[in-house]
């Protein structure tokens, strides 16, 4: 066997401790659910690109990319399921087609602006993929033809107001900021879309890096946390007109004040929850005061977009709200209704709960990632210590189902679907309850948890290897994906394809990023007899593995272990020992929280013009 077959062979870094089986970390009805979902979603999604590069032909002033970045923002390319009518979800405005086109309903009606600039009828634009595409395009070009900015290949940050202006929530109104940061939060989660690139289970979102000073002012960045990791921290100390990058969560914030920005112009922090964002509901949608003891937290779907349901929430006429909303791209959290505060989410209930809505729809597991359970788990796990009557293991722990099934009332955290005199199936069939549940009550000690299985989804490896500006020697050519041909354990890995750059003598330090580097969108390990391990499996010799982590004090990193080749080898790291560490960013050289994340996948080789494959499985940690 050749030296190039044996390295394109590749790597496999997989379980450790004895992991317990895919249908011991998700129940067996629910992965079968996501294995066939999954089948249905390639097939579908098959049609999408032809139809994209229409568009594109027709409408050449929008930069490739953009459009089937909005069909992921907006519909995780799947169009919206007609559901039963109390999966109207409060009431908000039906988005269309894989676009996720809005008809009026409170909002803009996108489709009669789409069926006049293609002079079609708007049930088309509606029901037909290519037209709902065309309608799309139509729409945005109008909106960057209106900026000056006709030419092909566009600086995709440039393109932030367009998109904002392009978004269909409640129509704008003539000096009135209400819907600004709504708008902003639609156009981020866009670029967010591209910046970090999509390749999953059929849709596929090219990765393109955008240039975020070019897209918003620093207040704007700093209040929405654009991330900065495309910066090379460890080399790089970035402070300039009062603002800094943040060497833990990589975005910017003001100087001295780590997410917790004020500049003038941001929105105030939540003084209810820190790490969320304060923007307020219509106070049409809410009740001042309480009428009962806070004692328990619903759980919803939008049946929307993040930055839609935002919008709907300040809309006086929509007569609804929840007290907070998390984005399914990186968790982010804010919040519209004071805890004090009587949200209108859950009928008769609404006195003495609490209500998330979570981004997505029911009818697609997508929107469900690992830094949307995360966040909302550590926001929940908040309330459990703040109110004694929500006790986190009075939570529910069961099979999901796509019906009504209420639960009695000594379960304190459940579904919309689990209270009586409610209609409403969310968060439905693709929420994962055991997860859920395990993430608001670590355990004691002594046991095994699975960071990532990559059996339904990449899990926290979210981003491209040469996301982070930290990585050095291989081209944006290489990639990390899913896998199914390659596991250590059950059916699926991560295949890291690390490709040389050419232009570079540079030895390889890949940087593949858990949770985009962000400690808020990671899994909280417990440092106490912490031990973090990997298996690896190497197809050619050369190569070695790291750990870095992000640290109360700054990410550490650990002593890189070699890999054997044409073999299974188990590494592992202690959080305890001194000696495995060295201080990378800010940090000391150990680590000394009690409680940190993994801030990324470490791999190192010397500089080759071959090509290596890298698969990851089953990332583990034991305490």
């Amino acid at each position: 066997m050749s030296i190039r077959t044996l390295l394109s062979v590749g790597l496999c870094v997989a379980c450790a401790f004895a992991a317990p089986a895919f249908a011991q970390d998700e129940d067996a009805a629910l992965a079968a659910r996501l294995h066939a979902e999954e089948a249905g979603l390639v097939a579908q999604r098959a049609t999408y690109p032809a139809l994209f590069a229409q568009a594109y032909a027709r409408y050449p002033q929008i930069p490739a990319g953009v459009l089937e970045a909005i069909a992921w923002s907006q519909t995780r390319w799947l169009p919206p399921v007609a559901q039963r009518a109390g999966d109207n979800h409060h009431h908000m405005p039906t988005a269309h087609g894989v676009m996720g086109l809005y008809g009026g309903e409170g909002f803009t009606d996108q489709l009669a602006d789409a069926a006049a600039l293609l002079g079609v009828p708007p049930g088309r634009i509606a029901d037909d993929a290519r037209y709902n595409i065309l309608g799309a395009a139509a729409l945005l070009a109008r909106e960057i033809d209106a900026m000056g900015k006709r030419e092909a290949g566009a600086n995709v940050a440039t393109l932030a107001p367009a998109l904002a202006r392009y978004a269909g929530f409640t129509p704008e109104r003539s000096g009135s900021a209400v819907d600004g940061f709504a708008r902003d939060s639609f156009a981020f989660d866009v670029l967010l879309t591209l910046d970090r690139g999509i390749n999953e289970k059929g849709a596929l979102v090219p990765e393109t890096p955008v240039n975020w000073e070019q897209a918003f002012a620093p207040d704007q960045l700093a209040l929405m946390r654009a991330p900065m990791v495309r910066l090379d921290l460890s080399g790089d100390r970035i402070e300039a007109g009062g603002y800094a990058i943040d060497p833990l969560s990589e975005t910017l914030v003001a100087s001295g004040k780590p997410d917790r920005s004020t500049a003038a112009g941001m929105a105030p922090m939540s003084t209810d929850y820190g790490p969320a964002i304060w923007s307020a509901a219509s106070s049409s949608n809410y009740s001042v005061g309480r009428s009962a003891a806070i004692s328990a937290v619903t759980i919803h779907t939008t049946q929307g977009s993040y930055a839609g349901t935002i919008s709907w929430f300040k809309n006086p006429a929509a007569q609804v709200s929840a007290h907070y909303v998390v984005r399914s791209s990186d968790g982010q959290i804010t919040q519209m209704v004071r805890n004090t505060n009587t949200a209108w989410h859950v009928r008769s209930h609404n006195s003495y709960t609490l209500g998330i809505e979570h981004e997505g729809y029911i009818s697609n597991s997508a929107w469900y990632t690992t830094a949307m359970y995360n966040a909302s788990a550590a926001l929940v796990r908040n309330f459990c210590a703040k109110y004694s009557a929500i006790p986190c293991a009075s939570a529910y722990r069961g099979a999901s189902s796509s019906g009504t099934v209420v639960l009695p009332s000594s379960v304190k955290i459940k579904g919309h679907q689990h209270y009586s005199g409610n209609d409403h199936t969310d968060p439905g069939i693709y929420w994962n309850w055991s997860r859920y549940y395990d993430l608001l009550n670590p355990g004691p000690g002594g046991t095994t948890k699975v960071l990532d299985s990559f059996e339904s989804s990449v899990g926290h490896f979210t981003t491209s290897p040469t996301y982070s500006g930290s990585t050095t020697g291989i081209s944006s050519a290489s990639t990390a994906l899913r896998d199914c041909s390659m596991s250590r354990n059950g059916n699926c890995s991560l295949q890291v394809k690390l490709v040389d750059n050419a232009g570079s003598t540079a030895p390889w330090a890949v940087r593949l990023l858990s949770g985009s580097g962000s400690p808020s969108a990671n899994t909280k390990l417990s440092r106490s007899n912490g031990r973090v391990g990997l298996w690896a499996y190497a197809g050619g010799s050369g190569m070695s593995v790291a750990l870095g982590v992000d640290d109360s004090d700054g990410t550490e990193r650990s002593i890189s272990r070699p890999l054997a080749a044409n073999t299974w080898t188990w590494l592992e790291w202690s959080l305890t020992d001194a000696n495995q560490w060295n201080a990378w960013v800010g940090g000391n050289g150990a680590i000394t929280a009690g409680t940190v994340t993994l801030d990324a996948v470490w791999l190192f080789h010397a500089n080759t013009s071959y090509t290596v494959y890298v698969y990851l499985d089953d990332v583990q940690v034991k305490n």
